[in-house]
């Protein structure tokens, strides 16, 4: 009887609707990885729901945990983050389709790569710092938020040298989304957006390697060689996506995709295979999806009583917004190929299990209100929206 009360209690306090939309989400890109790898032998499709499923579980537990809690212990979790990073420096090895020495080869010819765990640590420990900053009253303060930019500036710059600089990016993306909703003036934004445009000749000419460059002149070449060397897998992805049409070639039916012509089509570029598959309805139902997820993930964050459970709630968004806006753009050839996977749906473990750390989180700051209420974050959203579409 208790555990059955429980379980009740347990559905009753959760957000079954991110639950649900996740897993949705999950199936959707193991139909996708499924149909891709019919053109080869690896079975990726075999680690995938693995991982889901240690994923999964992981984010039940987390979910359990009063969140307040499990951010106490930041010098603790962004230790086991700093470790794991400077490990990659020491055993890092480098997989198929990759250009950075970013994983962890693991017993029984597994690969980790501690990159993705590290987006999840940093959310709790950045959100604490904010966290802490707002009630000693200096998140406005300059060395208030210069500590921020310190914070974030550690993991970023480790997994430059890593060579991952579309984990960076993200990286790069979550702070400046958890600063600015946790309400860091307008003039320090300004001040950074300066500071990089003023560096952009430094980055170029001292940072970017030959590749990097190529793939960011590559947008705006119709050189031949350059087409076939640097923008063939954009070229590709777009054509795989194009021949879709309305309703696609049918799951499981797409010849491009049996042929394997898009290179590393089930990582960074899956959303083709819906494209080819499944047509302009597939790819819109990849995007309602992701848009369903980020309100969901946006309204528990409006519902968070406190700024650690908001800040943890606008992290995750910010990851995930992150990483679709950057993979579509990649994949529809706006934006260089980075490195950056489409959350929930490209082939991938480490991405898959860490996604679910995310949402138990996201799942503890619903499921453990606080009456530790301190000064309100400033997150702007019309109340018109607020009222009608996520009652609060």
């Amino acid at each position: 009887m208790r555990f059955a009360n429980g379980v009740k209690t347990f559905i009753r306090q959760n957000d079954l609707l991110l639950w649900l939309l996740s897993l949705i989400a999950s199936a959707y890109g193991c139909l996708l990885i499924a149909s891709q790898q019919r053109s080869g032998d690896v079975n990726y499709l075999r680690t995938q729901v693995i991982a889901i499923i240690i994923g999964y579980i992981a984010a039940v537990l987390i979910s359990l945990i009063d969140y307040n809690f499990i951010a106490k212990c930041w010098w603790l979790i962004g230790g086991v983050a700093l470790a794991l990073t400077f490990a990659v420096f020491f055993i890092g090895i480098r997989v198929a389709g990759t250009d950075d020495v970013g994983w962890i080869k693991l017993p029984g010819g597994m690969t980790f790569q501690p990159s993705e765990l590290t987006k999840i640590c940093f959310i709790i420990t950045f959100s604490k710092h904010i966290e802490y900053l707002t009630k000693k009253d200096k998140l406005h303060s300059f060395f208030g938020v210069l500590a921020l930019l310190i914070h974030a500036a550690v993991p970023i710059g480790l997994i430059h040298l890593q060579g991952d600089d579309g984990a960076a990016l993200v990286f790069g993306c979550m702070f400046l989304s958890m600063s600015f909703a946790a309400g860091v003036q307008l003039r320090y934004f300004l001040l950074m957006l300066a500071a990089v445009g003023g560096a952009v000749p430094l980055l170029w000419t001292k940072v970017f390697n030959d590749d990097q460059k190529n793939r960011l002149l590559v947008l705006f070449s119709n050189d031949d060689a350059m087409m076939q060397s640097f923008g063939w897998q954009q070229y590709q992805g777009k054509v795989s996506v194009a021949t879709g049409g309305l309703y696609g070639k049918g799951l499981f039916n797409g010849p491009r995709v049996e042929r394997n012509i898009v290179p590393y089509q089930e990582n960074d570029f899956i959303f083709t295979v819906a494209g080819e598959e499944l047509g302009l309805i597939g790819c819109a139902a990849v995007l309602l999806l992701f848009l369903l997820i980020l309100a969901v993930i946006f309204r528990d964050a409006l519902k968070a009583e406190n700024t650690l459970g908001k800040m943890i709630c606008i992290g995750f968004f910010s990851l995930i917004a992150t990483q679709v806006v950057i993979n579509l753009g990649m994949v529809l050839g706006v934006l260089p190929v980075i490195g950056i996977t489409l959350p929930f749906f490209s082939s991938g473990g480490s991405s898959a299990a860490c996604l679910y750390l995310g949402i138990g989180l996201v799942q503890s700051v619903r499921m453990h209100p606080t009456d530790d209420r301190d000064i309100p974050i400033k997150v702007e959203i019309s109340k018109t929206i607020r009222g009608s579409i996520f009652p609060v």
